[in-house]
């Protein structure tokens, strides 16, 4: 059986690589120095105390603002504001600079955001790039290659990053970034790997880890993964945890799994590790036993692997977590079950919590709307854009001084549009993005006295169809 591929430190692949562009290096542009763009005020918050830490696990690269904001209001604990840092280890190809930071800047309770963008390991010693961050509040991780990121290993900024967690801060990310914030991370150093590559191989040269970065609170164990269920990536993931079990990688002779889904997928973890699925849906999968055959040039057999899916709005306790609510899946010989996104779960389990609402026809007058009143927060609204023309009221009710935020997933078949309504069907907010697939978000505090009525109207612009959307209600 060959070697875990285990990559524990920059130097040694960069030092391959120079030797191997040699004769090519006179010829190669400079390394362009570290790019910083800040938005927000020039001075830094000042603030002895902060109530975090917190977290927002992403199934792609781009701020989702229901988690973001979850994330803000743990850690500013109501009060105050925060300063955020984004990493990027390349620049955007196209749009704005800074685009992650262009969404923080629209939340309540953002001091400042500045984007670092740095393409180097040695980046990770640069003195601005370190006093930035250890004077922010939140530290999040855009797209790109994990692989540069896992380069800061050892550097100053790796200790920065943890020292804004530790200070009751927080840190997350999308796609790549969401992988660096695993303990066990799959950095792609050798190129990426498909499930089927590391079903039929889970020693395949492209299965690669970093270990020993970040150890968060609560989720130990953990390998993340992104773009789960768009890039078929369960199977991966199971290879991955077969190789962590065989290997002695994570401790206590059990892995996890985290698998996000993209296109508005978040998992939001408070202080006390209890996590929060936001716009799309994301899986915790657990490998608790040897495999049964896990070797170099080998197809994968391994039974049972335990697979909880969140659906937006539930929630999935990592400081306790559950032993029930799971349902099976296994791996024979390199090939799947079945149904890996799906399942019965073997027996009940009251720590998958939060309120959900599917819509039921007729509604789309004020008269005739899902009440959502009674449901927990945040809630997941779920319904499909039927026919060209359908609305779909949900009825919610909001105390002085309380504040809601809704992001619906919309699916490509469709372009749907968003409202908040008062109790006469005034329109108060809306959000109306153009373009078929295009998700939508709003944000409402209602300021009158007393409790009030309102209403969530989602409405097709063009197109329809059987895929549904979801909308994600988050009252605080």
């Amino acid at each position: 059986m060959a070697s875990p591929v285990i990559r524990r430190s920059a130097p040694a692949l960069a030092a391959t690589l120079l030797a191997l562009s040699l004769s090519a290096t006179a010829q190669q542009p400079a390394h362009a120095a570290a790019d910083r763009v800040r938005l927000g005020s020039a001075a830094d918050v000042s603030r002895t105390t902060w109530n975090g830490p917190a977290f927002t696990m992403n199934g792609a690269g781009a701020v989702v603002p229901a988690s973001m904001n979850s994330a803000i209001e743990e850690i500013r604990g109501g009060s105050g504001s925060i300063d955020v840092v984004v990493l990027a280890g390349s620049a955007p190809t196209s749009g704005s600079r800074t685009p992650e930071c262009d969404t923080v800047m629209s939340l309540t309770g953002v001091n400042s955001c500045t984007t670092w963008t740095l393409t180097a390991a040695g980046d990770g010693n640069n003195s601005q790039v370190n006093t930035d961050v250890r004077n922010a509040e939140f530290v999040y991780f855009a797209g790109g290659d994990q692989c540069r990121y896992a380069a800061w290993k050892g550097t100053a900024l790796e200790a920065s990053v943890e020292s804004v967690v530790a200070k009751g801060g927080g840190s997350g990310g999308g796609s790549a970034g969401h992988h660096i914030n695993s303990p066990l991370v799959y950095d792609a150093c050798n190129g990426s790997v498909t499930s089927s590559e590391a079903l039929a191989n889970p020693y395949d040269r492209y299965v690669s880890f970093t270990t020993g970065m970040f150890q968060w609170a609560h989720y130990g164990g953990v390998v993340n993964d992104s773009h789960f269920v768009t890039r078929d990536r369960m199977g991966r993931s199971m290879a991955f945890l077969a190789r962590a079990v065989k290997d002695g990688l994570n401790p206590g002779g059990a892995a996890w799994a985290v698998g996000v889904e993209e296109g508005g997928g978040s998992l939001f973890i408070d202080r006390n590790g209890l996590a929060t699925e936001y716009g799309k849906d994301a899986y915790v999968v657990l490998a608790d036993h040897q495999p049964e055959q896990a070797a170099d040039r080998k197809p994968l057999t391994y039974s049972n692997f335990k697979i909880w899916r969140l659906a937006p709005g539930t929630t999935f306790d990592f400081k306790n977590r559950p032993t029930c609510g799971y349902y099976l899946r296994s791996v024979t010989n390199g090939v799947p079950d079945a149904n890996l996104y799906s399942g019965t779960p073997v027996s009940g389990c009251g720590a998958q919590t939060g309120g959900a609402l599917t819509e039921t026809e007729p509604n789309d007058t004020r008269d005739t709307a899902n009440d959502a009143t009674g449901l927990s927060s945040p809630t997941a609204l779920t319904g499909t854009m039927g026919s060209a023309g359908d609305r779909d009221y949900f009825k919610v009710g909001l105390a002085s001084g309380q504040s809601a935020s809704v992001q619906c997933g919309i699916p490509a078949a469709y372009d749907a549009d968003l409202y908040w309504l008062d109790s006469s069907g005034s329109t108060l907010e809306r959000s109306v993005d153009d373009g078929a697939g295009t998700d939508e978000s709003l944000t409402f505090t209602r300021t009158a006295s007393g409790s009030g009525t309102y209403y969530v109207d989602v409405e097709a612009y063009s197109g329809s169809g059987a895929s549904p959307y979801t909308c994600t209600l988050t009252k605080s």
